[in-house]
């Protein structure tokens, strides 16, 4: 149980003791609802309970607050306990309980913190990236893969069930158009005096795919018909730039249960229906779906749309939109309760009919659309537009190239998603406490370095080899069960205390999809472990301090290394 709830639960007694021996008359009793004081001068935890118990009670607030306070049972929780103000009941921790949180990291590691929610028990889809396979990724891409990478990691972590989705937007004219910029590029490098057309696909990747067609297999297309060309390219370049998207995404270490293709939706079965075909079947029969002009409309409207939203053409063609309703009820039809999708902040116009299909087929709100700015990308202060290699946009696999997966990440997510990134390419590359990523990488790997310390030359030789790993060498050199009542130093107790938030904060940043509170929460428990380095020697002639503090340190270790994991960042053992 977290130290909130046990202290929730002490402060509840106390209020039903009190109602029981009559010193508080209430029909009902309000929850206790600690939060965090803003000084921490006032203690650990507070609660307001008093105050919004006094006109139930019909009592002045803080006479309320000495009631609750004499009636709390015996424990071994709180240290001391202040009332303050117009009645907030200031609690203080014992010193026992934190040194606790010590003994829980090193029992539960890799699981500290996990939960179980009640949300867990539905099937979530969390769709992102999706971007069209007919260039590189862009380094917004890269922002989205680690927003989706790691919002999946901590919802897990919370006790979701989290299945991840990767939409292949490969149907509709933009394939073609794609298809004939290959087809053109290769004519032009075979010397033909051919331009390329006004719609198209121009960077400098289109000629690069053309000429590894040369490469590979010559004139061979020099004499189809346009048409066949541009077919047979558009096969040839939408494969190649599926094995990029999958490499690129390899490397960001981004990993999709399924990567579901858009053409799949308009594949007739045996009874000769199709997503689409049952999607737009289902719309009808809820009465969503009208013919007007000779196109089929979506009756967004009545569901408080701006407009009604067009599906399918008069000409008989599909609009993007109609893939989009197909795929959201093909989700659906596969069994998940709620959906996630993660896109551009400049989609944001397209969000009110997507939840509009939804509720028209009877599942209002099991649509959420988080939506993401923009990443400005700088080096030393200077806007970056362009490529130095291509003279083009930026991708994101050029930036990995540059500053590495760890700091392509950690940056990508140290500000909440609703706010645009301003991403310096020097600056992440930087060895110093002036990059967040580094700074609590070498938290992470200033710990190991105490630990190979402190051990058995040969252990910490094997250590340093990865023979055996960290947590090896901590069980070799920390008895289980020591004693870690020496803990009592103020730069002691705030690492303690830092970790104790870790289970709350792991809940709230799934519930909010916000894992850019890890970046923050890493950083300052990074910057906590520095103090305390500071301030407490660890390796010291006192034999019980030493390993009190060894094990403090292992718990520092695991926690840090854990919340890196849940960012896809790594946790180096040396630096």
């Amino acid at each position: 149980m977290e130290i909130r709830e046990q202290l929730e639960s002490i402060i509840d007694a106390a209020i039903a003791a009190a109602r029981e021996d009559g010193s508080l008359v209430m029909d009902e009793a309000p929850a206790a609802a600690l939060e965090r004081p803003r000084d921490e001068a006032n203690g650990d935890w507070a609660s307001t309970v008093a105050m919004r118990s006094a006109k139930l009670a019909k009592k002045n607030p803080r006479e309320v607050a000495q009631v609750i306070v004499d009636h709390l049972p015996a424990n071994d929780v709180i240290a001391s306990v202040e009332i303050a103000g117009p009645g907030f009941i200031n609690i203080r921790l014992s010193d026992a309980v934190l040194q606790g949180v010590v003994r829980e990291v090193r029992a539960e590691a890799e699981d500290f913190g996990r939960g179980t929610v009640p949300e867990g028990e539905r099937k979530i889809n969390l769709e992102y990236v999706s971007a069209n396979p007919t260039g590189p990724f862009h380094v917004g891409h890269g922002r989205w893969a680690a927003l989706g990478d790691a919002m999946a990691r901590v919802m897990e972590h919370a006790g979701y069930d989290v299945y991840e989705e990767f939409y292949i937007n490969d149907h509709g004219t933009q394939m073609d158009v794609f298809g004939n910029s290959v087809a053109v590029r290769y004519l032009q490098l075979l010397g033909h005096d051919v331009e390329m057309p006004e719609q198209c696909y121009g960077g400098s990747y289109v000629a690069d795919i053309a000429q590894g067609i040369i490469d590979r297999e010559g004139r061979k297309y020099e004499e189809l018909s346009d048409e066949e060309r541009m077919n047979a390219f558009r096969e040839i370049a939408y494969q190649e730039m599926l094995d990029l998207q999958h490499r690129v995404m390899g490397r960001m270490g981004t990993t999709f249960d399924r990567w579901f293709s858009e053409r799949s939706l308009y594949v007739e079965d045996e009874a000769g229906e199709s997503p689409v075909s049952r999607s737009l079947k289902a719309m009808e029969d809820k009465g969503y779906v009208k013919e007007e002009d000779g196109a089929i409309w979506f009756r967004s409207s009545a569901l408080g749309d701006e407009k009604d939203r067009v599906m399918i053409k008069a000409n008989g063609e599909m609009t993007y939109f109609m893939s989009d309703v197909a795929y959201h009820y093909d989700k659906k039809m596969r069994g998940f309760d709620h959906l996630i999708n993660i896109w551009g902040a400049d989609h944001h116009g397209y969000v009110k009919r997507c939840e509009c299909m939804l509720e028209a087929w009877g599942w209002p709100g099991d649509l959420e659309i988080v939506l993401g700015q923009l990443v400005n990308l700088y080096r030393d202060g200077e806007a970056v537009r362009m490529s130095k290699r291509t003279g083009e946009m930026v991708t994101l696999e050029e930036l990995i190239d540059e500053v590495g997966v760890d700091a392509t990440r950690y940056l990508m997510l140290s500000r909440s998603s609703d706010q645009p990134i301003d991403f310096d390419i020097e600056a992440a590359k930087k060895k110093d406490s002036s990059n967040p990523v580094y700074y609590v990488q070498y938290a992470h790997a200033r710990i190991c370095s105490i630990l190979r310390k402190a051990a058995d030359p040969a252990d910490a030789t094997a250590a340093e080899a990865g023979d055996i790993t960290m947590d090896e060498l901590a069980a070799r050199i920390i008895p289980e069960g020591c004693d870690l009542s020496p803990l009592t130093h103020e730069s002691e107790l705030a690492l303690m205390r830092k970790m104790a938030d870790f289970g709350n904060l792991i809940a709230l940043a799934a519930r909010d999809r916000a894992p850019f509170r890890l970046t923050h929460y890493a950083q300052d428990l990074a910057a906590l472990f520095h103090q305390f380095y500071t301030n407490c020697h660890v390796l010291t002639e006192d034999e019980a301090v030493q390993t009190a503090r060894l094990a403090l340190c292992d718990a520092t270790r695991i926690v840090l290394a854990l919340t890196l994991n849940l960012l896809g960042v790594s946790a180096p053992t040396k630096m």
